[in-house]
């Protein structure tokens, strides 16, 4: 049942962070399209942003490390 939990929190964590990344660079590219001179804040906000969803698989991974130590 463990294993079954860790994958699903891997899982999902993934789905997660695939989609957020998705959604946050199409709309970064979005507003690049619309204020071209705006582009290095815009990169520097995005790169931050894809950093700290990119936090979500790594806390999916250390929850399911954890529940197959019980």
């Amino acid at each position: 049942m463990y294993a079954i939990s860790a994958a699903i929190a891997i899982g999902l964590s993934a789905l997660a962070a695939g989609l957020g990344n998705g959604m946050i660079v199409s709309k970064t590219v979005e507003g690049m399209a619309r204020q071209p001179e705006a582009r290095g804040m815009l990169q520097t906000t995005m790169f931050i942003g894809v950093g700290i969803v990119e936090a979500i698989p790594i806390m999916g991974a250390v929850i399911a490390f954890m529940l197959q130590g019980r």
